[in-house]
């Protein structure tokens, strides 16, 4: 596939959980939980439809005071998860940085008025590492990423995405990884799975409106939603959807992902491109056992 030249989507993922594609969580997840998920992040590549200059990551996992952009050439991995087995904090992922597309971001945001700050040391957090070793496995495409603000602002993160929207046609993949549910305690506890169902309907309903403007009240007002605070006690994993938001611009959003996970409902958006079609086969998933090292 050759390198992006025109409009690139923007899409907002739902990247799992930890190291949730190499190891296998408790109860009440199974084997398959992941499986769905795992099939939708391996087809991006192919339903883009074209290799992009560099992919911008906007992750839940990293929050500043205001928005910092990673300017490493040469990011290392950050290990921010906690007790699971050793060879999941032995997974690699070499993409590189690119310092010139974050100067280009920073610069964008300066535009709109909106100051930001450089990180060199910080590694790519596992909302970056995670979903993309299997977006794009061989680790070719430059990855550069981006906290949000620790005030959790949301039409500060919708304004952000608007700054952002220019990258898209220099050949900047925007992708904002989240959760599109984010209740840790309800997701091991077995709450009542009504109140996702709840919430994913009404998020879809507000991210899929045609009119770009509604789309940004609703996001705005999140917490009026049905079962919102049930959903996400912290709305830290839906804030990247909301910089998403922004960055489509005028371009509608499509409900690109569906699922169940531990029986929640969960969901992924794509903005705008002319993104293939989805097959329906899914892909396997890692299993119990730990995979080979020399394929980590």
């Amino acid at each position: 596939m050759g390198e992006a030249r025109t409009r690139l989507p923007v899409i907002f993922i739902s990247h799992g959980g930890g190291p949730c594609f190499w190891t296998q969580l408790p109860p009440p997840f199974t084997p398959t939980s992941f499986d769905g998920l795992a099939a939708y992040l391996r087809g991006l590549d192919a339903r883009i439809g074209v290799r992009p200059r560099a992919v911008l990551v906007v992750s839940g996992h990293w929050e500043t005071e205001r928005p910092t952009v990673n300017v490493a050439a040469h990011p290392p991995l950050l290990f921010d998860y906690f007790g699971f087995p050793e060879h999941t904090y032995r997974l690699t992922y070499p993409a590189p940085g690119s310092p010139e597309v974050a100067a280009r971001v920073r610069a964008v945001l300066a535009a709109a008025g909106i100051a930001s700050d450089a990180e060199a040391e910080r590694g790519l957090d596992h909302g970056v590492f995670v979903p993309f070793k299997l977006i794009y496995p061989e680790a070719d495409v430059p990855i550069v990423e981006m906290s949000i603000r620790h005030d959790l602002d949301p039409a500060a993160h919708i304004a952000i995405g608007r700054a952002l929207e220019p990258l898209r046609e220099e050949g900047v993949l925007i992708v904002g990884s989240g959760f599109s549910y984010h209740n840790l305690r309800a997701l091991f506890g077995g709450a009542d799975d009504r109140a996702s169902e709840a919430f994913d309907a009404w998020l879809v309903d507000a991210v899929t409106d045609s009119d770009p403007e509604a789309r940004a009240r609703k996001l705005i007002r999140w917490q009026e939603a049905p079962a919102a605070r049930l959903c996400h006690p912290r709305e830290d994993h839906l804030i990247p959807l909301m910089v998403a938001a922004g960055a489509a611009g005028v371009d509608p959003g499509r409900h690109a992902y569906a699922d169940r996970i531990a029986g929640k409902a969960v969901s992924g958006f794509e903005f705008g491109g002319r993104l293939k079609a989805r097959g329906s086969a899914p892909g396997p998933c890692w299993g119990l056992e730990a995979p080979d090292p020399r394929s980590l």
